[in-house]
């Protein structure tokens, strides 16, 4: 393992083979993605028994020679071992970001130093590499998916906002996604402060106007009336959706299916029109719950009709698992539903 030799040539008393031995014990083929990592972190402390101080120098030192999975062991490590060191190990967080991600790691220091860590996430939104930067962002995500959440920021997200807008010109899109992400996240829990955001940053760049949509796709897609009209859609626009079609009615699970609508304009006017298609997905205690998925937008004018066809396969997903029985396909249109028809999955 590469990472026992950078170690073994830091550390010279290094173990490497007991290392690698407690590592690949008889547990290691059963035990997933994240608790492999947890592992391996273990061992490391336990094979470098000279104090975290040191331990972290070595890490340092060698950090930079590594990528992927290993990487993300060296954050690890401090998130582990670092909480009650936290003027060596926020520096370290800082550093080991700019090789994998210290987004999850952060998050205890966080919890436990709150203030502090604020004023530190706007130094990082200042930093000269584009990692350290999408860290000041990305860190402080109230609900940042499987990493522990930040309730008091999930409460008020005050702090939040001097950071996402050192960041909402960033000349890196990897950074301006993760702002996106932030705000989204937000949405969740007060919507009326992201929308004052859109209208406050609107027309600002290209790059902001962007970070606002894509901010806003989780109140869109709940047919959020405001979020809507912030981006020229009306829930008003009168519309008929006719002749909904499926290629198949029975379906197995791994398989697609194809289907077909027609929506016109009745209004006088010309709009936006915002297409999408939910499907209310059995779940494994066989209620139903339903999830978005966007067609399009288009600009239509009075009278004209559109056809539209799409697909779907309904493969289980890491995010996703599908189970059997009755589900329901919808077309939605400026976030009202319309037509519905049922499907069997086996």
């Amino acid at each position: 393992m590469q990472l026992a030799d950078g170690i073994k040539r830091e550390y010279p008393d290094f173990n490497r083979k007991a290392f690698l031995s407690q590592v690949f014990d008889e547990q290691w083929e059963q035990r997933e993605l994240k608790q492999r990592m947890r592992h391996i972190t273990q061992c490391m402390h336990q094979f470098l028994p000279v104090g975290y101080s040191k331990q972290l120098k070595i890490l340092k030192k060698i950090a930079s020679s590594y990528s992927g999975f290993v990487a993300i062991l060296f954050p690890d490590f401090v998130e582990v071992y670092g909480l009650e060191h936290p003027d060596i190990s926020i520096p370290a967080l800082e550093l080991f970001t700019q090789y994998s991600s210290s987004e999850f790691a952060v998050r205890p220091f966080i919890l436990k130093y709150e203030q502090r860590m604020i004023e530190q996430h706007l130094i990082w939104a200042k930093h000269k590499n584009h990692h350290v930067r999408r860290l000041a962002s990305e860190g402080i995500r109230p609900r940042l998916p499987w990493a522990m959440a930040l309730p008091s920021f999930k409460k008020n997200p005050a702090a939040i906002f001097p950071v996402l807008e050192l960041l909402k010109n960033d000349p890196s899109e990897y950074v301006r996604r993760s702002v996106a992400n932030n705000l989204n996240d937000i949405s969740k829990d007060h919507p009326d402060k992201v929308l004052a955001i859109v209208k406050e940053w609107k027309g600002v760049s290209n790059e902001t106007d962007w970070i606002l949509k894509h901010a806003s796709r989780g109140l869109l897609k709940k047919g959020h009336v405001e979020a809507l009209l912030s981006f020229g859609i009306n829930h008003k626009a009168k519309t008929e959706v006719k002749n909904l079609q499926l290629s198949k009615t029975k379906l197995h699970i791994g398989d697609a299916f194809s289907f077909t609508f027609k929506v016109r304009l009745t209004d006088k006017k010309a709009h936006n029109l915002r297409l999408e298609y939910k499907i209310y997905f059995v779940k494994s205690n066989g209620k139903t719950s339903p999830k978005i998925f966007q067609i399009g937008t288009y600009m239509v004018q009075p009278g004209e009709t559109m056809d539209i066809s799409r697909s779907h396969r309904f493969a289980n997903l890491t995010t996703r698992k599908h189970f059997p029985g009755k589900h329901t396909l919808a077309i939605v249109v400026n976030g009202k539903e319309y037509a519905h028809n049922d499907f069997i999955l086996k």
